[in-house]
């Protein structure tokens, strides 16, 4: 069984968690410069097995698109062109952000290191990839 990988896409900063093997425990990886990420997975799925890509997907309350799409639907595209092998997966990614925010606040966070956007860009990916196994383990019952 190979890993999950969630990626929280953004503009500038690209946050990106990772499962254990056996896709129990989901964890920060890191955060990489948008323009850098595909070299990034390239070479991190060149050591690792992934059986999915999770990337949030912006959404409005009103559950339209965000304006955030204009640039993830190009990386979509290079996602399945780059990887056509790897399932790829888009998962609503509303109030990870602000959720982040509080981990991070309730984890202790010096106020200095808070202010460290890829902190959040990480643990959003964190969350996303948290809720997208909840959400798949009760798809189950």
């Amino acid at each position: 069984m190979g890993r999950l990988l969630a990626i929280d896409y953004g503009k500038k900063r690209v946050g990106i968690a990772v499962t254990d093997p056996m896709q129990l425990i989901a964890t920060g990886l890191c955060t990489v410069a948008s323009n850098q990420v595909i070299t990034f997975l390239k070479e991190y799925l060149g050591k690792e097995s992934v059986d999915c890509i999770v990337i949030g997907l912006p959404k409005q309350m009103d559950n339209s698109e965000s304006e955030s799409m204009v640039y993830i639907k190009p990386f979509l595209k290079q996602l399945a062109k780059h990887f056509p092998q790897i399932k790829v997966e888009a998962y609503d990614e509303r109030f990870t952000s602000k959720i982040a925010h509080q981990a991070i606040l309730d984890g202790g966070v010096k106020k200095m290191d808070r202010r460290d956007k890829s902190l959040v860009d990480m643990v959003s990916a964190t969350i996303i990839l948290q809720s997208y196994m909840q959400s798949k383990e009760l798809r189950k019952f």
